[in-house]
């Protein structure tokens, strides 16, 4: 990347972030600057979507919710503008860019540089920007349990369900109750080293694993390693004071000349401090990605906890097979709370995008896509593979009873009446300078076109193209067809 960038993306940093407010004493550094090359994709891996939300977007989201008043630092790296230009500017947020690609240690060592205030003693919170899943509850536990354990370190775990020679993940090695002599110990459960899958396989079987702690030295057999399930997720809560002492004491000295933050828990313990773990609830929430079908995979557990919520509030034709918006799941949540049945029903492959607002009977049937701020009446009827749109400051609205059939595309500054009909074969579209109104009690039909017209209570329309007309009430209107334009460059094939 050419210094001229790098200047570039440091004034977008700039300009996107916003003062901390360190008078809230936590901060989360969000780690979104990683290459994502086994995804292969032109796209940041960050800026993959789940659920149709960008995965940084919902760690981002998940922190926010679960931790009240909280300070965020978003480190970006590859892809540094898109990611930045996506999350936009938020309260308490700062942008830090990781000019180079030397470890999640060094991440974190360039967004430390972000916290100015020297009397700063609270608590930093360290994720990574592709774990999709987690929610805010498992942040709001991972805080308590953190500030419960008194610890200066704490990892939060995943469990290995699978056969222990297929995971190849860094195991969790925690101190024992008793030494290698078999003697009682004090600190059983801390966290002394997380050991990489390979680095375990290359043990020797005969050798015991020694580790020393405090002056106390347990032992491990390799088997006893690779059965171990306990792996590291990525996610971490540091006593600030402690980050800061000793975050520069990390080096690059490994074969891959990278600063791991992983290397933090062996500077702890060699200062006496304590590194706890502790493993959520829900496994699911430490998910990260690395291909397309982890990727996939976790889409799918996003859409049967969307389907869980919901399965008894509406109607869905196929679990494994619709999308709707966080936000406007929350809306039908809400509308639940009100003890008033909903009575929706959704076709297989049914997509209601952010902005939608649904309403009571509203039956969208197989493939029918909705988005933008399209407002729908009681009682509406959308058929199969019709599309409904708006640009987003644009709102269309249909009126209840309306019924929309068949393949219709339906885009813009539109109201359509109550007691309308919109046949198959029928395309509008609305612009702000000429939107299109329909009354009420409106038949349109055939293969027709509107565009930026008036249209009457009552009205029939068949077969015609309508451009920035005004139709009086109870007018039928057939085959209408507006003057040719161009027609001189029309000729005959000889």
């Amino acid at each position: 990347m050419a210094k001229a960038n790098h200047k570039e993306i440091y004034k977008l940093a700039n300009k996107l972030s916003s003062k901390h407010d360190l008078k809230n004493n936590e901060v989360a550094i969000i780690l979104a600057a990683g290459h994502g090359k086994r995804i292969k994709s032109q796209k940041s891996k960050m800026l993959h979507k789940i659920w149709g939300l960008p995965t940084v977007q919902r760690v981002y989201n998940a922190s926010k919710a679960g931790i009240k008043k909280l300070n965020t630092i978003l480190v970006v790296g590859i892809k540094a503008e898109d990611v930045m230009e996506t999350l936009g500017k938020n309260d308490n947020n700062i942008f830090a860019y990781q000019e180079k690609q030397e470890g999640t240690g060094h991440a974190v060592q360039v967004a430390l540089q972000k916290i100015k205030e020297k009397d700063f003693e609270g608590i930093v919170y360290v994720l990574p920007g592709d774990m999709g899943l987690i929610d805010k509850e498992t942040m709001k536990s991972f805080r308590k349990s953190f500030i419960d354990s008194s610890a200066d370190m704490m990892v939060l775990t995943g469990i290995y369900k699978g056969d222990p020679l297929e995971n190849s993940y860094g195991r969790i090695i925690r101190a024992k109750s008793k030494d290698e002599n078999g003697l009682p110990t004090i600190d059983e459960g801390n966290v002394l080293q997380i050991m990489e899958n390979k680095d375990i396989h290359a043990l020797k079987s005969d050798n015991p694993y020694r580790l020393t702690y405090k002056g106390i030295t347990y032992s491990y057999t390799k088997k006893e390693l690779i059965d171990n399930n306990e792996f590291n997720s990525g996610v971490y809560a540091f006593k600030y004071s402690k980050l800061k002492e000793l975050i520069k004491n990390l080096s690059s000295n490994n074969v891959q000349k990278e600063i791991y933050i992983t290397d933090l828990i062996e500077l702890f313990n060699a200062k006496g401090y304590s590194v706890k773990a502790v493993s959520p609830e829900k496994q699911y929430v430490v998910m990260g990605f690395n291909n397309k079908s982890v990727l996939k995979e976790m889409e799918n557990i996003a859409r049967k906890l969307v389907y869980e919520k919901i399965k008894d509030i509406i109607e869905i034709e196929d679990p494994d097979d619709f999308f709707i918006h966080e936000n406007v799941l929350n809306q039908i949540m809400r509308m639940d709370r009100k003890n008033i049945p909903l009575d929706i029903t959704l076709g297989k492959g049914v997509i209601i995008d952010d902005g939608v607002k649904l309403n009571y009977g509203l039956e969208l049937k197989r493939n029918v896509f909705v988005s933008g701020n399209v407002h729908f009446g009681k009682n509406v009827t959308v058929w199969q593979n019709a599309h409904l749109s708006t640009f987003p400051e644009q709102t269309f609205r249909i009126g209840s009873k309306t019924e929309i059939l068949w393949g219709n595309i339906i885009k813009g500054n539109i109201n359509i009446g109550d007691n309308s009909r919109i046949e198959s074969s029928v395309n509008m579209t609305g612009s702000d300078e000429y939107p299109v109104r329909i009354g009420n009690n409106v038949l349109i039909k055939g293969t027709s076109y509107v565009f930026g017209s008036r249209i009457g209570d009552g009205t029939h329309i068949e077969h015609s193209v309508l451009i920035k007309k005004k139709i009086g009430a109870g007018k039928k209107i057939r085959f209408y067809l507006p003057e040719p334009e161009g027609i001189e460059g029309i000729s005959e094939v000889k």
